[in-house]
């Protein structure tokens, strides 16, 4: 049994934020689990977290004698899983060019362990997907939903399909939980799998495209149009067209409205014809707004759309442009298109500008937003939210806390 602890490289999480700001790397969804899920299902254990001090109240961690620190931007392989069983005490393992990838401690550790603390250090050379950056959840995602698949519904028989109104293709790259309901729809897994998690839903005229996950509790709409490489993580409801995209969990964008080459966190809602552009019209690399540098940096990618934070609100008819970052808790709306950054806990758009979002009002928002799913939003939520309030108050500012 591993003493697991999953930990936030520094400068990895900075590049991942805004979604870091209300979890621990490994909590980013890509392929069909969490990162901490896929390390969980392949060990067989439970993990803990060394990340920021004001998530370990959510996030603990609990350091004991003989620990593995894995980084926690690492989604496992069985290669990477059998380096770790030959690693040995105050051991490391790094990638060619120096990355830690995991690090066996005999002894309690309460920060992020240093290769120059290892007696030994191993370079592992075998592929791996690392997220590094923003546009890495949802370009390593095909990837990670064929390899999810793969060890998921291994010695596993799927659910039937009993619809008479439902055409399948390729229905052996198919794979359906219990519970699971389809009517009438479309499901085309020649180019990749298909995964349809415990007691989802799939509506009337919908149309679904592998590599493509729906996971446990998510709904696709009626006539929802899933495009390839695509994650709809649990609890979430969708519709209207998706491409190459991740939904983290518990949000909405139940309506009609493009959204493609984006990351959505948790706890969102997509008004009706929400839009987002993908690619530039002169087919250049886009840039996006970077934590690190207060700027913005070139992806080095032609297809990059909408990065938005946790707990964040869309009016009706709202218009993102190619390579937007929106932080958490914000609510936006306002006619044209909106700014390719826009700060956490910020209130308004388009043409009227954006002020403060109240502290007070944005917590009572979240706390109904939970509640509507019959969950609580309590102390410990709404502390993590009110440091990230804190924590960019201090970046809007320039102060103390703008490299936190």
């Amino acid at each position: 049994m591993y003493n697991l602890i999953l930990f936030d490289d520094p400068t990895i999480r900075t590049a991942l934020l805004p979604f870091t700001f209300t979890r621990p790397v490994s909590e980013i969804r890509i392929g069909i689990w969490t990162i901490t899920e896929k390390w969980v299902n392949r060990l067989k254990t439970t993990p803990s977290f060394l990340t920021e001090l004001y998530l370990q109240i959510k996030y603990a961690v609990q350091p004991i004698h003989d620990s593995f620190f894995v980084n926690g931007a690492v989604c496992p392989t069985n290669a990477l899983i059998d380096a770790l069983n030959g690693l040995p005490p105050d051991g490391a393992l790094v990638t060619p060019d120096g990355l830690l990838l995991a690090f066996r401690s005999e002894k309690p550790l309460e920060s992020v362990p240093l290769i120059g603390d290892a007696v030994s250090v191993r370079v592992f050379e075998e592929p791996l997907t690392i997220i590094k950056s923003l546009p890495d959840i949802y370009a390593s995602n095909a990837d990670q939903i064929r390899a999810d698949f793969e060890f998921l519904t291994a010695g596993r028989s799927s659910q039937p399909i009993t619809d008479p109104h439902t055409r399948c293709y390729a229905p052996e790259n198919i794979f359906v939980e219990e519970g699971a309901v389809i009517r009438a729809a479309v499901l085309n897994a020649e180019n990749g799998p298909i995964y349809i998690g415990k007691n989802a839903l799939i509506q009337e005229g919908s149309v679904l495209l592998g590599p493509f996950a729906l996971c446990d509790h998510a709904t696709v709409n009626w006539g929802g149009k899933m495009r390839s490489n695509t994650t709809i993580g649990p609890y979430t409801k969708v519709g209207g067209e998706i491409s190459n995209t991740v939904f983290f969990g518990y949000s909405n964008k139940g309506h009609d409205g493009f959204l493609g080459n984006s990351v959505i966190g948790e706890w969102c809602n997509l008004g009706a014809n929400t839009n987002n552009s993908n690619l530039k019209n002169d087919y250049t690399n886009v840039n996006l707004y970077s934590y690190a540098t207060g700027g913005f940096e070139n992806t080095g990618r032609l297809f990059c759309g909408l990065m938005m934070g946790d707990y964040t609100k869309v009016g009706i008819s709202t218009m993102f442009n190619t390579g937007t970052v929106v932080g958490v808790n914000v609510n936006v709306f306002g006619g044209g298109f909106q700014p390719k950054y826009i700060p956490s806990f910020s209130w308004g758009g388009g043409a009227e500008g954006f002020t403060d979002y109240r502290l007070d009002k944005a917590l009572q928002v979240a706390r109904e937003t939970i509640g509507r799913r019959g969950l609580v939003f309590d102390e410990v939520e709404e502390a993590v939210l009110r440091e990230v309030h804190r924590i960019e108050a201090g970046r809007s500012k320039g102060g103390e806390d703008a490299g936190n």
